[in-house]
């Protein structure tokens, strides 16, 4: 078994005067690594402060041959945190955003300061050590960040509304945070540690807490800090010697277009059926199979009637577009071959007020693009779009999916046919959609 070294790395560790920080950080120094250790001294509640606490592990970590300096700054001074590492080692390579309150009481108690403190210190302060050191690992392209959540995230936990809440917004910046940081060889994870210590005391027995040693979270924490380890944008748990990892799952629910609060009082047990529930990976395997589903929506029915126009009016900017579509298809039919389908677009200026329609036959022997509904059948797809979104897209400057998501771009029938003839029109380089 070859030894996992972290010779070379800098580790900040907030929250490592004791518990669970105090383990990363003896362990990953006795491994090779540089460590800040950070700790405000505070009490469990967040109040007070200390430096005895962070210079005691430091101390520790010399007396074993290692390397540490200590940071006394609350975490909302991520810049400071990370000019310690800066200012004496020259680099950042991992951060373990540790440091945490409590401040348990129930809902109907609780005040304003009991919420802000936990978000403060939680969220606000993952964020802003994040924050500094992020700009160091994007330039030397690489980084390991690891933010501490709770089964009282998944699970939520009677007294603490408010932790609850901030341990699940870290699962979300741990998530984005690994899809921006992919490019830069910066990974993100989440992790649930299940360990006692002075938080965990208010809410276990004090048999638990002592068997629950915060010393087998440690390796999991220290591996996902690791070269070696590549998963990013995961959440994983550790305690008492188990480990293991979260997803997501739904469930396969029931496409009911048009649906109505009595449909869905109707269809409750099949909507909510977890028996083939499926994981998802990401957001875009998420729109894209919502996508699939209502490309299998009827087909808009509606097939006009006032006839084709042969002059693209020349108010509509977007006309050009259609223009050139058109002379592409007529000097080579077979670019849309493969698309035999019939496509309309509804043009309208920024306040949704119909400027014209535009009809693309490609169902016809004779492919044409021509002005105003349909005349030979109904459309495959109705798009319906402002004439300032169809020529941005055109130049590349909105992005079509995020246009669609946000409401810009209304469609109607099989809309996955769009993609299919953008496709072909941007291979042919005839147009952009």
């Amino acid at each position: 078994m070859v030894a996992l070294r972290f010779d070379g790395k800098v580790a900040i560790v907030t929250g490592a005067g004791g518990g669970l920080g105090r383990t990363y950080a003896l362990e990953l120094a006795k491994r090779g690594c540089k460590v800040v250790v950070n700790d405000l001294g505070g009490d469990r509640h967040g109040s007070s402060s200390s430096t005895s606490m962070a210079d005691k592990v430091v101390g520790e970590i010399k007396a074993a041959g290692g390397v540490a300096v200590a940071n006394y700054n609350s975490v909302e001074e991520g810049e400071k945190i990370v000019k310690t590492a800066i200012d004496n080692f020259g680099r950042i390579d991992i951060v373990i955003n540790n440091a945490g309150i409590l401040r348990d009481i129930s809902f109907i108690n609780m005040k304003e300061l009991d919420w802000d403190l936990i978000f403060r210190v939680h969220v606000k302060g993952a964020y802003s050590v994040t924050k500094a050191a992020w700009p160091y690992m994007r330039d030397q392209k690489y980084g390991r960040i690891i933010v501490t959540s709770s089964n009282a995230a998944v699970y939520g936990n009677f007294g603490q509304t408010n932790y609850s809440a901030a341990k699940h917004a870290l699962i979300g910046f741990a998530k984005a945070l690994a899809l921006e940081g992919a490019k830069y060889n910066i990974l993100a994870n989440a992790l649930i540690p299940t360990a006692g210590s002075r938080l965990t005391a208010t809410t276990m027995p004090q048999e638990l807490v002592d068997a629950l040693k915060p010393e087998y979270v440690t390796p999991l924490t220290v591996f996902m800090c690791h070269d070696s380890f590549q998963e990013t944008g995961g959440l994983f748990e550790a305690g008492a010697g188990w480990y293991g990892q979260l997803q997501y799952y739904r469930s396969e629910g029931k496409h009911l277009p048009g649906a109505t609060v009595e449909t869905l009082h109707d269809n409750w047990a099949k909507i909510t059926d977890m028996t083939k529930a499926r994981y998802m990976p990401s957001i875009k395997e998420q729109t894209g199979e919502l996508l699939e589903m209502l490309s299998a929506a009827p087909a808009d029915s509606s097939s006009g009637g006032s006839g084709g126009s042969g002059d693209f009016p020349s108010n509509i900017q977007s006309s050009a577009l259609f223009k050139e579509i058109q002379d592409g298809i007529k000097t080579d039919p077979s670019v849309v071959a493969k698309v035999k389908q019939i496509f309309v677009y509804v043009i309208t200026d920024n306040a949704g007020k119909e400027l014209g329609k535009f009809t693309l036959d490609f169902k016809s022997a004779t492919p044409s693009v021509y002005v105003g509904d349909s005349t030979t059948g109904a459309a495959a797809v109705t798009v319906t779009v402002s004439d300032e979104t169809f020529m941005n897209l055109a130049a590349g400057k909105e992005n079509p999916q995020k246009a669609f998501m946000s409401g810009k771009i209304k469609a109607k029938g099989n809309i996955m046919l769009l993609q299919k003839l953008q496709t072909i029109l941007d291979a042919q380089k005839k147009a952009k959609l």
